[in-house]
Order: C-alpha cells, then sequence, then structure tokens
C-alpha cells in the first residue's frame, strides 16, 4: 500500500505543514501523517499570527520560501505593525487571521504542492534500526519507511487535558492524546519531561456590548507578511479588535475557585508560559495590580465566535462563566466551551544538533511544541528548518543551519540547543544580540539568497529580492548626492519643530535629524515626489532606515565580525572533555551533556564561565 518516501512528518500543525513544504519543495517525497486530516494547520490557540519578535520570525520563513506568510496574508482579518513608536529594529507586524480560512489555505497550498502525500493515522512509534529512523509504525499497524522522519507532535504526547477537578486525555479539546512515541524514546536512552499550556474561553460575540470596550482597529495600510505580491484584503475591510479589563472583583470570583484549580491543588505538574501566564496566575503573581487587559478577538469573517486573549484559564467552568459576567461589556455573555490547561511531554531540546536532527538517533529530527517552544511562528520555523535538514539528510547533502547574526531563527535554535528550557520557550527581541541587523523589513535581503542557492526560494523569489536591492543601492545614491533647497522644505522643517536650513543641504544630512521622515519630506517636497516616484515604498523605506541607524548597523557589523572566530573555532565530536582537568565539574558535565558544535556555542551554554571557554581555547590550541 505505501511505498518508500524520502521524509515522513508526524503531525500537520504548524511545524508539520512547513517541514512538508519545504522537504517537498526540494525535491523529496513526502508522507504527512496526521491523526485528523479536517484540523490540518488548526489555530489551536489564539486566531492571530506575528507580534513582537514573531512577526520578524514570520518575515523569515518567507524569505526563506515557507508558507506561514502567505497563508497570513491570504487569510487575515486585521494587520497592524507594532512598535512603530520606536526604532526599526523593534516594529513587528502582526495579524488577526480567519481561522477556518487559515487551515482551509494551508490546505490548498499543501495539497498543491507536488510529491507531498497524506495519510490519516495515529503515528505509535519510530522504526529504528541501528541508531538510525527508518520510518513509522502507524496505530492501524502499517510500517511505512522512509530515508528522514521529523516528529512534530505539539501538545498531543500523552496529552492531558483539565477543567478545574475534571481531568481527560487529549491533544486539544475534542481530539485524543498520541502514545507510544515517548515511551520507546525513553527505553532508547532519551530525556523526556512535561511542559503545560492553557487557553481561554470561546465566547458568543453576539452576547457582548462593545459600547463599554475600547476599539482596536487595524492599520490604514495593510503590510503584510510575505515579500510576495499575495492579494490581501483592503484596509476598510479589516475588523476591529476590542479592549476591555478585569477587576477586583473579577479576581475576588475567580479566587472562589481556587480550591478547585487543578494548578494550585498539584494534578498540574508541567511548568507552564512564564510570558503568557494563565488569569489565576496573574492575579496570584501580581495580587498589587487592579486590573489586567483582555483583548476581545474575533474568530473570523463569517462567525460570532470570540477568543478572550488574556483569560487563559483551566478554573471550573462555573468559575469562568461567573467571572467573565463580570467583565465590562460581558454581562450577558454566552460562553461556546470553556478555557482549559493541556499537559503534554515534551524532549529538552539539549539533544538535538544545530539541524533538529537528534544525537542519540541519526535521521530523526523534532521540531515545535516537542522541543519545548510555545507559539505558532516558533514551531513554524523550526518545521521549516527540520524539513529542509530531513531533505538534506536523505539526500546525504550538508545540513543547512542559520547562525545567531543571521535570523531570528538562528537565536531560537540555538538557544534551544545551547541551554535547554524547562518551561515554554517564547522568543523576544531581547533574545538577539544583533537585533539591529535582524529587523523584519530587510528579511529577504538576509535569507532569500542562501535559500535560492540550497534550492528552496524560487527564481521569481531571487528576481524579486535582486531588483529590490539594485533600487535600494540606487535610492541610496540618490540621496547623498540630492541637495535640497531652503524654500522647498523650510515650511515641513518648521511644522515638525525642526531648525530651518539657510542653504542648500544633502537629503541623506537632512534623514539624519531624529524628527524628520522620509513621508514627511517626500509629501512636503514636489521635486522629491517627481525624483522619488518609481520608488516603491518597501525601498525608500529600506533606504531611510539604511541611512539613519548607519553608524549602529555598522557596529553591530563589526559586532559579528569580532565573534566571527569564536563561531568558526570548531570542537571534534569526539572531544574528551575529562582530559581537560582545569575544567570546573559543572562546566565538564555541561559540555558532555551539550557536546557543543563550536567554542562560541560553547560560551553561551547556562553555567559555563568565561574562564571554562579559555581554558578550552588554550587546550585546542595545543
Amino acid at each position: 500500500m505505501f511505498k518508500e518516501y524520502d521524509v515522513i512528518v508526524v503531525g500537520a500543525g504548524h511545524a508539520g505543514c512547513e517541514a512538508a513544504a519545504a522537504a517537498a519543495n526540494l525535491g523529496s517525497k513526502v508522507l504527512l501523517v496526521t491523526m485528523n486530516m479536517q484540523t490540518i494547520a488548526q489555530m489551536s490557540c489564539n486566531p492571530a499570527m506575528g507580534g513582537i519578535a514573531k512577526g520578524q520570525i514570520v518575515r523569515e520563513i518567507d524569505a526563506l520560501g515557507g508558507y506561514s506568510g502567505i497563508v497570513t496574508d491570504a487569510s487575515l482579518i486585521q494587520f497592524r505593525m507594532l512598535n512603530r513608536s520606536k526604532g526599526p529594529a523593534m516594529w513587528s507586524p502582526r495579524a488577526q487571521s480567519d481561522r477556518m480560512l487559515f487551515a482551509q489555505k494551508w490546505r490548498e497550498m499543501l495539497e498543491n504542492t507536488p510529491n507531498v502525500d497524506f495519510y490519516q493515522d495515529n503515528v505509535v512509534s519510530i522504526i529504528v534500526e541501528g541508531e538510525r529512523a527508518c520510518g513509522v509504525v502507524t496505530g492501524l499497524g502499517h510500517s511505512i519507511r522512509s530515508k528522514s522522519v521529523v516528529v512534530t507532535s505539539g501538545t498531543f504526547l500523552n496529552g492531558v487535558i483539565h477543567i478545574g477537578e475534571k481531568r481527560f486525555g487529549g491533544g486539544r479539546m475534542a481530539e485524543k492524546a498520541s502514545t507510544g512515541i515517548t515511551e520507546q524514546l525513553v527505553e532508547l536512552g532519551f530525556e523526556s519531561d512535561r511542559l503545560k499550556t492553557g487557553t481561554p474561553p470561546r465566547i458568543d460575540g453576539r452576547s457582548l456590548d462593545y459600547s463599554k470596550m475600547e476599539e482596536q482597529k487595524g492599520d490604514d495600510e495593510v503590510v503584510g507578511f510575505s515579500f510576495m505580491d499575495v492579494p490581501k484584503i483592503k484596509p476598510e475591510q479589516q475588523r476591529s479588535c476590542w479592549i476591555t479589563y478585569t477587576s477586583p472583583e473579577v479576581h475576588e470570583m475567580l479566587k472562589t475557585g481556587f480550591d478547585r484549580s487543578p494548578m494550585y491543588a498539584g494534578r498540574i505538574e508541567g511548568v507552564g508560559p512564564r510570558y503568557c501566564p494563565s488569569i489565576e496566575d496573574k492575579i496570584n503573581r501580581f495580587a498589587e495590580r487592579e486590573r489586567h487587559q483582555l483583548f476581545v478577538e474575533p474568530e473570523g469573517f463569517n462567525t460570532v465566535e470570540i477568543y478572550v486573549n488574556g483569560f487563559s484559564t483551566s478554573l471550573p467552568e462555573d468559575v469562568q462563566y461567573a467571572a467573565l459576567r463580570m467583565v465590562p461589556g460581558f454581562g450577558n455573555v454566552r460562553m461556546f466551551r470553556p478555557g482549559y490547561a493541556i499537559e503534554y511531554d515534551y524532549f529538552p531540546p539539549t539533544q538535538l544538533k544545530y539541524s533538529l536532527e537528534t544525537k542519540k538517533i541519526s535521521h530523526l529530527f523534532f521540531a515545535g511544541q516537542i522541543n519545548g517552544t510555545t507559539g505558532y511562528e516558533e514551531a513554524a520555523c523550526q518545521g521549516l528548518m527540520a524539513g529542509i535538514n530531513a531533505h538534506q539528510k536523505a539526500a546525504e547533502l550538508e545540513p543547512f543551519i542559520l547562525k545567531r547574526s543571521e535570523a531570528y531563527i538562528g537565536v531560537l535554535i540555538d538557544d534551544l540547543i545551547s541551554k535547554g528550557t524547562d518551561e515554554p520557550y517564547r522568543m523576544f527581541t531581547s533574545r538577539a544580540e544583533y537585533r539591529t541587523l535582524l529587523r523584519q523589513d530587510n528579511a529577504d535581503l538576509r535569507l532569500t539568497e542562501l535559500s535560492y542557492r540550497l534550492g528552496l526560494a524560487t527564481q521569481e523569489r531571487m528576481e524579486k529580492v535582486r531588483d529590490k536591492q539594485h533600487k535600494v543601492e540606487a535610492l541610496k545614491l540618490l540621496v547623498k548626492d540630492y541637495s535640497v533647497e531652503p524654500e522647498e522644505i523650510n515650511h515641513y522643517l518648521k511644522k515638525v519643530g525642526s531648525a530651518p536650513i539657510n542653504q542648500k543641504q544633502k537629503l541623506n544630512q537632512l534623514m539624519l535629524r531624529p524628527s524628520i521622515d522620509m513621508a514627511g519630506l517626500i509629501s512636503a517636497s514636489p521635486k522629491l515626489q517627481e525624483l522619488l516616484k518609481d520608488f516603491p515604498a518597501e525601498v525608500v523605506e529600506q533606504v531611510e532606515i539604511q541611512v539613519k541607524y548607519d553608524v549602529y548597523i555598522n557596529k553591530e557589523k563589526e559586532l559579528v565580525a569580532r565573534m566571527s572566530q569564536m563561531e568558526e573555532l570548531e570542537i571534534p565530536e569526539a572531544f574528551n572533555y575529562d582530559r581537560v582537568m582545569s575544567l570546573s565539574n559543572e562546566a565538564r558535565q555541561k559540555f558532555l551533556k551539550v557536546r557543543p558544535r563550536t567554542l562560541g556555542q560553547a560560551s553561551r551554554i547556562s553555567g559555563v564561565n568565561p574562564s571554562d571557554v579559555q581554558i578550552l581555547m588554550v587546550y585546542m590550541g595545543r
């Protein structure tokens, strides 16, 4: 019934979908195995993509030739560029998605991707021969062979759902858990542990009084995520989100359920996400806060279902309902289903190589929440990299690895395999030491050529990048050479509170003023409008950023160059740390566990001191 595949992908969430698409587009014959064909690319939690640092990741996935950005643009109901008041390193795109349309578009794209086959079944074990993964065994008893296997199990491995004192198995509400894989891998010597995440109640939008909430509209321009020309909704078609708040009364009502809370009763053993805590965790940890913000988010264009962002909970259903009715605008609320917590197995990611291949079993790759991350975006980028590298391994090619200085994706993977995580890992801009270089606006300029050389990014995508590069360089020369007349611009300078000019001044010098932006300069000067009419908005923005932040960009490039020596000093895989007697015991244990690939990675392992790295460097020099 089944042929042998190059790559089998287990699970069709965000990680699995990207893995299947990447491997197939590189030329591998791929089988995507999912427990339910109707929930491919399901948005299990909030119906949104992007946000702080996460938006940068989606842009990087798109620049590399992944599908997440295209699917998001084709299904968004609202778009916002966050942090516009800050520097461009902090700008982060975010989209509110139509939940059903998002999954539909993902499935359409996968079905239209040559080389992807689908099968609905549960995978119960990996076929392992001589410390090499060679396929999977399914619940229906099929042994399906492949050259590489990618496991993207999400929250399904031995998943347990908690609502108050109720507890039952499941990987997601109304879907059964997956068993067998954890037990097999632990028997093979893998270390596993438990994590916890949660989701808020879903409610009937017809029962809300929006006049008691603050409206949050989308941007006047729908920029989107993809660098390709994806048809998107017009700004006026966007759906609004709304903001409301909890209150001391809401908090007191929630506290009445604490004695029946699975979290406080000790029934939940897994550690939850630090940066996305449940509402009961918020009022317990931040007792001094009188209110917490709630985002009222529509689930799509053609549904009344609402997601209450900020109200994640596993308290008893009656307590959830009573507390919600005290929230402004929620007095007559009707609940579609309660919030719940879910515990699941994960495998500490220090057991992985940079390619996301496991160290113990070759040709076996992990991506997504199985590695301890949280969030669609973090899962999707791991899926993309695991899919690429599963193809590379199957074809006996070199792994594709992104450095910390090249992408947020590189930061995420390096953090996971060097430091590990004992709580759900979430990406932030603060985790990237080179964030001025790793902006959302230049992801295509950074990454598309790397992917094109690999064979993933298309010729069309590469040509768009080259065209953008040529126009950016041409515009940089123009703003360097063009002199602005005082009468041309002084009225605008006065308007924004900037000193007028008495004589001609080069445009690139004017652009350095903090209160000046290119849009204002162009709108104030008919000459500039005529001069720049053939340059797209993205090119003008790119040049403005490069000119304004040139000093900071060059400083980070110098830092990358200084650090590159450490990153290029490779440590032999079989290096004997026990022979280096000067190392501290903690450093030796960490080195033996992580097996760092370079001195740079060794320096980032938690618990390793600079002196340990110096000792290692001296010893390797000998």
